[in-house]
């Protein structure tokens, strides 16, 4: 099995959890969903492998989520699900899934606990805060 991320190039989280995953030395499938968005399929076992609901990645900032009254508890799981696929903005991102299972990486740190191979060096993210030394050691926040 290989990694996978549910990627969107113009978000910051995205590119940086794509980032952690390359400083192992990992080259992933890389699914920029806007373009190439999941089918309901796709997406029911992607929330299996999460073990998520579909509420739980659902994105409210810069998407139709208001306007469509997501927040509504009226939504069944396999509706929200059709939103999603018929909105791919509304998933939230990114996901990676790997052989160690499959996350909603945010923090963009959170991927570092589904990689089966350590970091292989220094990493920042694009804001320049360090999120791993040059001995492959993630930076302890205060």
């Amino acid at each position: 099995m290989s990694t996978t991320i549910f990627h969107n190039p113009k978000c910051g989280t995205s590119r940086n959890v794509l980032g952690l995953i390359r400083n192992a030395g990992i080259e992933p499938t890389v699914v920029e969903y806007l373009k190439t968005p999941p089918d309901h399929a796709a997406l029911r076992t992607l929330l299996q492998q999460l073990q998520l609901p579909a509420r739980a990645i659902l994105r409210e900032k810069g998407t139709p989520y208001a306007e469509l009254d997501l927040g509504n508890p009226k939504w069944s799981e396999e509706e929200l699900i059709d939103f999603i696929v018929q909105h791919p903005i509304l998933l939230q991102r990114p996901i990676v899934v790997t052989p160690k299972g499959a996350a909603l990486c945010r923090p963009s740190e959170k991927v570092l606990e589904i990689l089966d191979q350590p970091q292989q060096g220094a990493f920042s993210k694009e804001d320049g805060e360090p999120v791993v030394d040059a001995s492959g050691q993630l930076v302890c926040k205060d």
